[in-house]
């Protein structure tokens, strides 16, 4: 593609941005973002010597023209399917996947890192590049990045893709500053050529260049009545340019990629640009699943019938309770339609709190609004939590605030893969002290955990569920409190017992009724709780089984299993224990179904178990 003349690459573009179109119709993956960035990876490629230079995309949301134009065109039949190409960049993919991405935020560290590095270790020649949505331009390790960057020795250029558009839309300061920020293109030119001058003829040192620029940047704003926050953190500032014009983003890329020091290109860009059905809707098609490439329609599969999300389920829950309870308020970082706000912002915007993609912050901000008497439902993704981690010790256990921490996609989450699995929650979160940590079996227990969160006195309060369809049609169920710490007995028997935690419970069901079959007696109890774990339940299979069997969607270390292994030991019981759930490695992407059978954790592997 290089070789190209530079008049030839809006065919490229086009070619692109067809081949995403087609392709992705029966790939499902993240479709609008992709479309979105077409001009700038085409100018990317062109510019820079990759795999040799280094871009470092934030998220991958918008990496498929990436993949394509790096030798992965033909193998794109298999795409986020089953051993096939990932859904994200990925350094063990492609050598021109430069870090691993999934979590927004992290580029512009990363590519820091990378920069720093390649001036101590003989890459002086190395051009480092950050690509980072004003989506993600919300989390605060964007500006942990740009803050170090400011005062470390460094030539990184980090491009602001700006589509005033994240999964939801964008909100908070950053998104109405970025709108409003302007500067002129002539200005930056003859900037950089009498800077360029001034260094040839000796007259502006790097030392003094610190000393020029803070005061260029006061002048500027004195001149345009503009505060730049990149250029007042010694970041230069270039843009907005407009990210559909290839042939200016090559000439603007070529301008800048050897100026010295750390610099920003902001481009404006069109969520789902050359796809009108994305372009009116970027939300719906973000992540469409299949659809029709010359209409645009939606292929779903017929629903009628069948249970409803989880998601959906919680949602309706939230607003049926915050109508109860007038203290209840929901927060999500920049997940609102995911997770199944959506009914409760419309009813109750005043109540419902989109704060980006800032989970620390959600938490935290939970942790106030808790202090002060509301009760936050705060809904991130599991996988996203991680980020939270020290909020949730720091701002809501030690204190015990109640707030209830809803996770969403809890364990195997599909074709995202192992950046999105929920795996690690309950073991991270059980060593916590003031936690309580549910995981309900259906949705009629996940309406009760629901309700009983937000009673009195309850303290922090985990409820962790996964991705997709819950278990019945009739998922209304009267809300009723139930017992903290107990679980239940789903089904007697005497050879051998099973111990589940969340709706892999109802694969042990039907594990049972085969097993029942061939004269098998299995004991089942949902155990609902992990901490406090129900230590009646476990006294009883302690002193009655001599195998238990437990299974978690979850890390197999230090969740349902090692608590009920640390009971055993502890009250000198010796019962042999059989552990199933996630291993300890990453888990590749796939139907959540291959993912189970791989892993072990399915229907046929219970019943192996119990053999």
């Amino acid at each position: 593609m290089r070789r190209l003349p530079r008049e030839d690459l809006p065919q490229v573009c086009q070619e692109l941005r067809q081949a995403i179109i087609q392709s992705l119709a029966d790939n499902p993956g993240h479709f609008a973002s992709s479309l979105g960035v077409v001009e700038l990876t085409v100018a990317l490629h062109y510019v820079f010597n990759t795999p040799y230079d280094h871009i470092v995309w934030d998220v991958g949301h918008q990496a498929a023209g990436h993949k394509m134009l790096t030798g992965r065109m033909d193998a794109f039949n298999t795409y986020r399917r089953f051993h096939g190409l990932r859904p994200f960049p990925s350094p063990e993919e492609s050598e021109y996947d430069t870090f691993t991405c999934g979590h927004a935020s992290n580029s512009i560290s990363a590519a820091l890192g990378m920069a720093v590095a390649d001036q101590q270790t003989g890459h002086k020649d190395r051009h480092v590049v950050a690509v980072i949505g004003d989506g993600s331009m919300s989390g605060g390790l964007a500006y942990e990045a740009i803050n170090n960057a400011s005062e470390t020795p460094n030539d990184l250029l980090i491009i602001l893709n700006d589509n005033n558009m994240s999964i939801d839309s964008s909100v908070g300061g950053m998104k109405n500053y970025l709108h409003h920020l302007h500067t002129s293109h002539i200005y930056n030119w003859l900037r950089f050529r009498i800077s360029q001058k001034m260094i040839k003829w000796g007259l502006l040192t790097e030392k003094g260049r610190q000393r020029v620029l803070r005061f260029n940047n006061s002048l500027k704003s004195l001149l345009t009545n503009q505060q730049n926050i990149f250029e007042g953190m010694n970041i230069r500032y270039f843009g907005p340019s407009d990210g559909h014009d290839v042939i200016e983003l090559v000439n603007t890329l070529n301008l800048i990629k050897d100026m010295k020091g750390p610099k920003l290109l902001h481009i404006h860009t069109v969520k789902g640009k050359g796809f009108e059905p994305a372009e009116q809707n970027p939300t719906l098609y973000h992540a469409p699943g299949r659809y029709n490439p010359e209409t645009g329609e939606c292929l779903h599969t017929e629903t009628s019938g069948q249970p409803p999300k989880y998601q959906d389920v919680f949602g309706h829950t939230l607003t049926e309770l915050a109508r109860m309870n007038s203290r209840i308020v929901a927060v999500t970082p920049a997940m609102a339609t995911g997770c199944g706000m959506t009914p409760m912002m419309k009813e109750m915007p005043q109540r419902t709190f989109d704060v980006g993609i800032a989970e620390g912050h959600a938490v935290t901000f939970s942790g106030g609004m808790a202090s002060a008497g509301l009760i936050p439902f705060c809904n991130i993704y599991s996988s996203f939590s991680q980020r939270a981690y020290d909020n949730i010790i720091h701002d809501v256990a030690i204190g015990r605030m109640h707030v209830v921490l809803c996770l969403d996609r809890a364990g195997l989450v599909g074709e995202d893969g192992p950046t999105h699995h929920g795996a690690y929650d309950l073991s991270a979160l059980r060593p916590i002290p003031n936690l309580t940590i549910s995981s309900p079996m259906d949705e009629h227990e996940l309406r009760r955990l629901m309700y009983t969160a937000q009673l009195p006195d309850q303290g922090p309060f985990v409820i962790r569920y996964p991705r997709g369809n819950a278990e019945h049609a009739d998922w209304k169920c009267p809300l009723e409190e139930v017992p903290v710490g107990k679980g239940r007995l789903i089904h007697e028997g005497t050879d051998a017992v099973v111990l589940s935690l969340g709706p892999i419970g109802n694969q042990v069901e039907q594990a049972i009724s085969e097993l029942e079959q061939q004269g098998r007696s299995i004991a089942h109890y949902d155990m609902r709780f992990l901490k406090p774990i129900d230590e009646e339940i476990l006294h009883t299979v302690g002193s009655k089984f001599s195998h238990i069997v437990t299974i978690e969607d979850g890390a197999v270390k230090g969740g349902l299993g090692s608590s009920v292994l640390e009971y055993m030991a502890d009250h000198n019981m010796h019962p042999h224990v059989t552990r199933m759930g996630l291993p300890d490695h990453f888990v590749e992407h796939g139907s959540v179904e291959e993912l189970q059978h791989l892993v072990g954790i399915d229907k046929e592997a219970i019943i192996k178990a119990l053999s």
